[in-house]
Protein backbone atom coordinates (compact mmCIF):
# COMPACT_ATOMS: atom_id res chain seq x y z
CA UNK A 1 0.00 0.00 0.00
CA UNK A 2 1.36 3.98 -1.04
CA UNK A 3 2.44 5.73 2.03
CA UNK A 4 -0.76 8.26 2.49
CA UNK A 5 0.45 12.40 3.13
CA UNK A 6 -0.69 12.77 6.71
CA UNK A 7 -3.43 14.76 7.80
CA UNK A 8 -1.69 16.65 10.46
CA UNK A 9 1.23 17.62 7.86
CA UNK A 10 -1.50 19.80 5.93
CA UNK A 11 -0.38 23.51 6.19
CA UNK A 12 -3.13 25.81 6.99
CA UNK A 13 -6.89 25.43 5.79
CA UNK A 14 -7.95 24.53 9.70
CA UNK A 15 -11.41 25.06 8.34
CA UNK A 16 -11.55 22.75 6.06
CA UNK A 17 -9.37 20.18 8.55
CA UNK A 18 -11.99 20.86 11.68
CA UNK A 19 -15.19 20.09 8.58
CA UNK A 20 -13.43 16.75 8.15
CA UNK A 21 -12.66 15.85 11.63
CA UNK A 22 -16.24 16.88 12.99
CA UNK A 23 -17.86 14.42 10.38
CA UNK A 24 -15.16 11.43 11.30
CA UNK A 25 -16.66 12.26 14.81
CA UNK A 26 -20.11 11.87 14.08
CA UNK A 27 -20.87 10.95 10.57
CA UNK A 28 -24.50 11.58 11.55
CA UNK A 29 -24.10 15.21 11.04
CA UNK A 30 -24.07 14.42 7.13
CA UNK A 31 -20.97 14.72 5.04
CA UNK A 32 -19.31 18.38 3.85
CA UNK A 33 -18.21 19.53 0.74
CA UNK A 34 -15.27 21.00 -0.18
CA UNK A 35 -15.50 23.82 -2.75
CA UNK A 36 -11.77 25.67 -3.95
CA UNK A 37 -10.01 26.38 -6.45
CA UNK A 38 -6.84 23.59 -7.94
CA UNK A 39 -4.09 22.58 -6.01
CA UNK A 40 -5.09 23.48 -2.31
CA UNK A 41 -5.13 19.97 -1.19
CA UNK A 42 -9.08 18.79 -1.07
CA UNK A 43 -8.73 15.47 -2.44
CA UNK A 44 -5.02 14.86 0.07
CA UNK A 45 -7.15 15.61 3.10
CA UNK A 46 -9.65 13.47 2.33
CA UNK A 47 -7.36 10.46 1.90
CA UNK A 48 -5.41 11.58 4.95
CA UNK A 49 -8.53 11.76 7.30
CA UNK A 50 -9.50 7.97 6.35
CA UNK A 51 -5.75 6.97 6.98
CA UNK A 52 -5.89 8.30 10.38
CA UNK A 53 -9.49 7.24 11.34
CA UNK A 54 -9.51 4.50 14.12
CA UNK A 55 -10.21 0.69 13.12
CA UNK A 56 -13.85 -0.78 13.29
CA UNK A 57 -14.78 -3.47 14.61
CA UNK A 58 -17.13 -5.66 11.96
CA UNK A 59 -18.56 -9.11 11.31
CA UNK A 60 -15.67 -11.10 9.95
CA UNK A 61 -17.43 -12.62 6.99
CA UNK A 62 -20.04 -9.75 5.93
CA UNK A 63 -19.70 -8.77 2.90
CA UNK A 64 -20.84 -5.08 3.99
CA UNK A 65 -18.70 -4.99 7.40
CA UNK A 66 -21.87 -4.83 9.67
CA UNK A 67 -21.24 -3.47 13.25
CA UNK A 68 -21.63 -6.32 15.34
CA UNK A 69 -22.41 -4.30 18.29
CA UNK A 70 -25.49 -2.33 16.88
CA UNK A 71 -27.88 -5.59 15.13
CA UNK A 72 -30.41 -2.94 14.16
CA UNK A 73 -28.47 -1.39 11.54
CA UNK A 74 -27.33 -5.62 10.15
CA UNK A 75 -27.82 -5.91 6.46
CA UNK A 76 -30.71 -8.89 5.89
CA UNK A 77 -27.50 -11.38 5.68
CA UNK A 78 -26.59 -10.92 9.25
CA UNK A 79 -30.23 -11.06 10.39
CA UNK A 80 -31.00 -13.85 8.37
CA UNK A 81 -28.16 -15.53 10.05
CA UNK A 82 -28.60 -14.42 13.75
CA UNK A 83 -32.36 -15.61 12.83
CA UNK A 84 -31.05 -18.79 12.19
CA UNK A 85 -28.94 -18.93 15.54
CA UNK A 86 -25.49 -18.48 13.82
CA UNK A 87 -22.79 -16.75 15.83
CA UNK A 88 -21.36 -13.83 13.88
CA UNK A 89 -17.49 -14.07 13.99
CA UNK A 90 -16.25 -10.91 14.85
CA UNK A 91 -12.75 -8.86 13.21
CA UNK A 92 -11.11 -5.35 13.32
CA UNK A 93 -9.96 -3.49 10.11
CA UNK A 94 -8.97 -0.53 8.90
CA UNK A 95 -11.33 2.69 7.51
CA UNK A 96 -12.25 1.87 4.06
CA UNK A 97 -11.73 4.47 1.74
CA UNK A 98 -13.87 4.82 -1.46
CA UNK A 99 -13.48 6.52 -4.24
CA UNK A 100 -16.38 7.54 -6.73
CA UNK A 101 -15.80 7.66 -10.40
CA UNK A 102 -17.28 10.68 -12.24
CA UNK A 103 -18.75 7.99 -14.65
CA UNK A 104 -20.72 5.93 -12.12
CA UNK A 105 -24.26 5.00 -12.59
CA UNK A 106 -27.04 4.55 -10.27
CA UNK A 107 -26.72 0.70 -10.07
CA UNK A 108 -22.86 0.98 -9.91
CA UNK A 109 -23.73 3.14 -6.95
CA UNK A 110 -26.39 0.77 -4.95
CA UNK A 111 -25.54 -2.76 -5.86
CA UNK A 112 -28.23 -4.88 -8.38
CA UNK A 113 -30.82 -7.48 -7.70
CA UNK A 114 -30.57 -11.02 -10.22
CA UNK A 115 -33.93 -11.08 -10.62
CA UNK A 116 -33.38 -13.93 -13.33
CA UNK A 117 -31.65 -16.31 -10.53
CA UNK A 118 -34.07 -15.26 -8.27
CA UNK A 119 -36.81 -16.18 -11.01
CA UNK A 120 -35.40 -19.91 -12.13
CA UNK A 121 -33.94 -20.81 -8.60
CA UNK A 122 -35.67 -19.11 -5.86
CA UNK A 123 -32.58 -17.33 -4.35
CA UNK A 124 -32.05 -14.05 -3.83
CA UNK A 125 -29.02 -12.94 -5.29
CA UNK A 126 -27.44 -9.40 -4.51
CA UNK A 127 -24.10 -7.65 -6.14
CA UNK A 128 -23.20 -4.95 -3.92
CA UNK A 129 -22.02 -1.66 -5.11
CA UNK A 130 -20.48 1.57 -3.86
CA UNK A 131 -22.50 2.50 -0.72
CA UNK A 132 -21.92 -1.27 0.02
CA UNK A 133 -18.04 -0.93 0.19
CA UNK A 134 -17.77 2.65 1.88
CA UNK A 135 -19.76 1.28 4.78
CA UNK A 136 -18.37 2.56 7.97
CA UNK A 137 -15.76 4.08 6.20
CA UNK A 138 -14.88 7.33 3.97
CA UNK A 139 -16.78 8.05 0.58
CA UNK A 140 -14.93 10.45 -1.74
CA UNK A 141 -16.35 12.07 -4.39
CA UNK A 142 -13.57 14.50 -6.77
CA UNK A 143 -15.70 16.68 -9.17
CA UNK A 144 -19.17 16.49 -7.31
CA UNK A 145 -20.66 19.03 -9.76
CA UNK A 146 -19.96 16.91 -12.74
CA UNK A 147 -21.51 13.76 -11.46
CA UNK A 148 -24.53 13.22 -12.85
CA UNK A 149 -27.85 14.91 -10.30
CA UNK A 150 -29.75 11.66 -9.99
CA UNK A 151 -26.55 9.59 -8.66
CA UNK A 152 -26.07 12.95 -6.18
CA UNK A 153 -29.26 12.23 -5.20
CA UNK A 154 -29.01 8.53 -4.66
CA UNK A 155 -25.76 9.23 -2.32
CA UNK A 156 -27.64 12.00 -0.33
CA UNK A 157 -30.10 9.83 0.29
CA UNK A 158 -28.48 6.86 1.58
CA UNK A 159 -25.91 9.04 3.87
CA UNK A 160 -29.12 10.66 5.41
CA UNK A 161 -31.00 7.98 5.87
CA UNK A 162 -27.83 5.89 6.97
CA UNK A 163 -29.41 2.44 5.54
CA UNK A 164 -29.22 1.31 1.55
CA UNK A 165 -33.14 -0.42 0.17
CA UNK A 166 -33.20 -1.88 -2.89
CA UNK A 167 -36.26 -3.42 -4.34
CA UNK A 168 -37.09 -5.02 -7.99
CA UNK A 169 -40.12 -6.99 -8.59
CA UNK A 170 -41.27 -7.63 -5.10
CA UNK A 171 -37.66 -8.38 -4.01
CA UNK A 172 -35.65 -6.32 -1.62
CA UNK A 173 -32.65 -6.28 -0.15
CA UNK A 174 -31.19 -3.82 2.81
CA UNK A 175 -27.52 -3.13 4.03
CA UNK A 176 -26.40 -0.45 6.54
CA UNK A 177 -24.96 2.74 4.73
CA UNK A 178 -22.92 4.36 7.04
CA UNK A 179 -20.21 6.45 5.84
CA UNK A 180 -18.19 10.11 6.32
CA UNK A 181 -19.41 11.39 2.83
CA UNK A 182 -16.65 14.31 1.19
CA UNK A 183 -17.37 15.82 -1.75
CA UNK A 184 -14.35 18.29 -3.46
CA UNK A 185 -15.43 20.44 -6.42
CA UNK A 186 -13.75 23.68 -8.75
CA UNK A 187 -16.52 26.68 -8.87
CA UNK A 188 -15.09 27.53 -12.27
CA UNK A 189 -16.55 23.97 -13.54
CA UNK A 190 -19.82 24.76 -12.73
CA UNK A 191 -21.73 24.58 -9.19
CA UNK A 192 -24.34 22.14 -7.72
CA UNK A 193 -27.82 23.09 -8.05
CA UNK A 194 -29.49 24.47 -4.93
CA UNK A 195 -31.34 21.61 -3.93
CA UNK A 196 -28.68 19.32 -3.94
CA UNK A 197 -25.72 21.99 -2.53
CA UNK A 198 -28.67 22.04 0.33
CA UNK A 199 -28.08 18.72 1.42
CA UNK A 200 -24.41 18.89 1.64
CA UNK A 201 -24.43 19.15 5.79
CA UNK A 202 -21.20 21.20 5.85
CA UNK A 203 -19.16 23.50 3.30
CA UNK A 204 -16.29 24.79 3.14
CA UNK A 205 -14.77 27.44 0.70
CA UNK A 206 -10.86 27.28 0.65
CA UNK A 207 -8.26 29.38 -1.17
CA UNK A 208 -4.35 29.07 -2.23
CA UNK A 209 -2.44 30.66 0.87
CA UNK A 210 -1.14 33.85 0.83
CA UNK A 211 1.16 33.90 3.21
CA UNK A 212 4.89 33.35 1.51
CA UNK A 213 6.26 31.19 5.05
CA UNK A 214 3.20 29.24 4.67
CA UNK A 215 4.25 28.42 1.03
CA UNK A 216 7.48 27.39 1.76
CA UNK A 217 6.58 25.03 4.31
CA UNK A 218 3.87 23.53 1.91
CA UNK A 219 6.89 23.21 -0.53
CA UNK A 220 9.04 21.57 2.02
CA UNK A 221 6.81 19.10 3.42
CA UNK A 222 6.20 17.87 0.19
CA UNK A 223 9.57 17.25 -0.85
CA UNK A 224 10.23 15.62 2.28
CA UNK A 225 7.87 13.73 1.79
CA UNK A 226 8.36 12.67 -2.12
CA UNK A 227 12.20 12.00 -1.27
CA UNK A 228 10.98 9.30 1.84
CA UNK A 229 7.32 8.94 2.44
CA UNK A 230 7.61 6.31 5.23
CA UNK A 231 10.52 8.30 7.03
CA UNK A 232 7.98 11.84 6.56
CA UNK A 233 5.01 9.31 7.82
CA UNK A 234 7.39 8.79 10.89
CA UNK A 235 8.09 12.02 11.50
CA UNK A 236 4.06 12.70 12.28
CA UNK A 237 3.06 9.69 13.19
CA UNK A 238 2.94 10.77 17.23
CA UNK A 239 0.21 14.00 15.86
CA UNK A 240 -1.71 11.33 13.72
CA UNK A 241 -2.06 8.89 16.53
CA UNK A 242 -2.81 11.66 19.04
CA UNK A 243 -5.39 12.97 16.43
CA UNK A 244 -6.65 9.46 16.30
CA UNK A 245 -6.92 8.70 19.48
CA UNK A 246 -9.20 12.00 20.00
CA UNK A 247 -11.94 11.28 17.49
CA UNK A 248 -12.13 7.96 19.03
CA UNK A 249 -12.56 9.19 22.58
CA UNK A 250 -15.16 12.01 20.72
CA UNK A 251 -16.99 9.19 19.18
CA UNK A 252 -17.35 7.37 22.48
CA UNK A 253 -18.57 10.77 24.61
CA UNK A 254 -20.64 12.37 21.48
CA UNK A 255 -23.82 10.63 22.74
CA UNK A 256 -23.88 12.09 26.18
CA UNK A 257 -22.92 15.69 24.98
CA UNK A 258 -26.00 17.75 26.45
CA UNK A 259 -27.42 21.08 25.17
CA UNK A 260 -30.01 23.16 26.89
CA UNK A 261 -33.71 25.21 25.35
CA UNK A 262 -31.95 28.15 25.33
CA UNK A 263 -28.94 26.55 22.96
CA UNK A 264 -31.97 25.28 20.76
CA UNK A 265 -33.01 29.03 21.12
CA UNK A 266 -29.80 30.64 20.34
CA UNK A 267 -29.33 27.98 17.22
CA UNK A 268 -32.99 29.11 15.78
CA UNK A 269 -32.85 32.59 16.54
CA UNK A 270 -29.56 32.55 14.25
CA UNK A 271 -30.90 31.13 11.08
CA UNK A 272 -33.92 32.75 11.62
CA UNK A 273 -32.50 36.31 11.46
CA UNK A 274 -29.91 35.17 8.87
CA UNK A 275 -33.39 34.56 6.55
CA UNK A 276 -31.79 30.63 6.22
CA UNK A 277 -34.12 28.62 4.31
CA UNK A 278 -35.87 25.32 6.12
CA UNK A 279 -35.07 23.64 8.92
CA UNK A 280 -31.93 21.34 7.80
CA UNK A 281 -29.61 23.76 8.75
CA UNK A 282 -30.58 24.39 12.33
CA UNK A 283 -30.27 20.32 12.99
CA UNK A 284 -26.77 20.71 11.27
CA UNK A 285 -25.63 23.34 13.82
CA UNK A 286 -26.42 21.43 16.60
CA UNK A 287 -25.15 18.25 15.53
CA UNK A 288 -21.90 19.55 14.43
CA UNK A 289 -22.10 21.67 18.15
CA UNK A 290 -22.64 18.52 19.77
CA UNK A 291 -19.82 17.12 18.12
CA UNK A 292 -17.36 19.81 18.64
CA UNK A 293 -17.77 19.79 22.42
CA UNK A 294 -16.96 16.18 22.00
CA UNK A 295 -14.10 16.77 20.22
CA UNK A 296 -13.03 19.03 22.91
CA UNK A 297 -13.51 16.25 25.75
CA UNK A 298 -16.58 18.25 27.41
CA UNK A 299 -20.11 17.06 27.86
CA UNK A 300 -22.15 20.16 27.28
CA UNK A 301 -22.12 22.62 24.39
CA UNK A 302 -21.52 26.27 24.14
CA UNK A 303 -22.04 29.38 22.22
CA UNK A 304 -18.94 29.44 20.64
CA UNK A 305 -19.35 25.36 19.88
CA UNK A 306 -22.70 27.04 17.82
CA UNK A 307 -20.65 29.84 15.94
CA UNK A 308 -18.27 27.66 14.75
CA UNK A 309 -20.97 24.78 13.82
CA UNK A 310 -22.44 27.52 12.06
CA UNK A 311 -19.25 28.54 10.25
CA UNK A 312 -19.21 25.66 8.27
CA UNK A 313 -23.24 24.96 8.34
CA UNK A 314 -24.46 28.04 6.66
CA UNK A 315 -22.08 29.72 4.10
CA UNK A 316 -23.84 27.51 1.27
CA UNK A 317 -27.35 28.15 2.51
CA UNK A 318 -27.50 31.86 3.15
CA UNK A 319 -29.22 34.37 0.41
CA UNK A 320 -26.81 36.01 -1.77
CA UNK A 321 -27.73 39.10 -3.81
CA UNK A 322 -25.19 40.86 -5.95
CA UNK A 323 -23.78 43.00 -3.76
CA UNK A 324 -24.03 40.82 -0.65
CA UNK A 325 -21.32 39.55 2.00
CA UNK A 326 -19.70 36.30 0.90
CA UNK A 327 -19.90 34.74 4.50
CA UNK A 328 -20.29 35.50 8.01
CA UNK A 329 -16.61 34.92 9.96
CA UNK A 330 -16.59 32.88 12.86
CA UNK A 331 -16.83 36.44 15.20
CA UNK A 332 -19.77 37.43 13.47
CA UNK A 333 -21.35 34.28 14.38
CA UNK A 334 -20.02 34.51 17.85
CA UNK A 335 -21.46 38.46 18.25
CA UNK A 336 -24.51 37.48 17.06
CA UNK A 337 -25.27 34.61 19.21
CA UNK A 338 -24.32 36.70 22.55
CA UNK A 339 -26.51 39.41 21.05
CA UNK A 340 -29.70 36.90 20.84
CA UNK A 341 -28.95 35.42 23.80
CA UNK A 342 -28.90 38.26 25.76
CA UNK A 343 -32.26 39.85 24.39
CA UNK A 344 -33.68 36.21 25.01
CA UNK A 345 -32.50 36.77 29.04
CA UNK A 346 -33.56 40.07 29.06
CA UNK A 347 -37.03 39.11 27.61
CA UNK A 348 -37.07 36.11 30.18
CA UNK A 349 -36.22 38.72 32.74
CA UNK A 350 -39.28 41.28 31.82
CA UNK A 351 -41.87 38.25 31.72
CA UNK A 352 -40.69 37.28 35.36
CA UNK A 353 -40.67 40.75 36.21
CA UNK A 354 -44.11 40.57 35.00
CA UNK A 355 -45.35 37.33 36.26
CA UNK A 356 -44.26 38.55 39.47
CA UNK A 357 -46.41 41.91 39.33
CA UNK A 358 -49.38 40.76 37.89
CA UNK A 359 -48.85 37.76 41.07
CA UNK A 360 -49.01 40.47 43.37
CA UNK A 361 -51.62 42.94 42.29
CA UNK A 362 -53.61 39.57 42.12
CA UNK A 363 -52.70 39.12 46.07
CA UNK A 364 -54.17 42.63 47.14
CA UNK A 365 -57.63 41.94 45.16
CA UNK A 366 -57.45 39.30 47.38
Amino acid sequence: MPVIYPFTAIVGQERMKRALVLNAVDPRIGGVLIRGERGTAKSTAARALAALLPHVRVVADCRFGCDPDNPSTWCTECRERSARGEELPVATRATPFVNLPISATEDRVVGTLDIEKAIQKGERAFEPGVLAAANRGLLYIDEVNLLDDHVVDVLLDSAAMGMNIIEREGISFSHPARFILVGTMNPEEGDLRPQLLDRFALSVEIYGIRDARERVQIMERNLAFESDPEKFRQQWLPKEEELSRQIERARRLIDQVSYTSRDLLSIAQLTASLNVDGHRADLVILKAARAQAAFDGRTAINGRDIALAAELALPHRLRRGPFSQEEVTMEELQDRIEQLQGASSTGQRREEVQQIEEEKNQQKKV
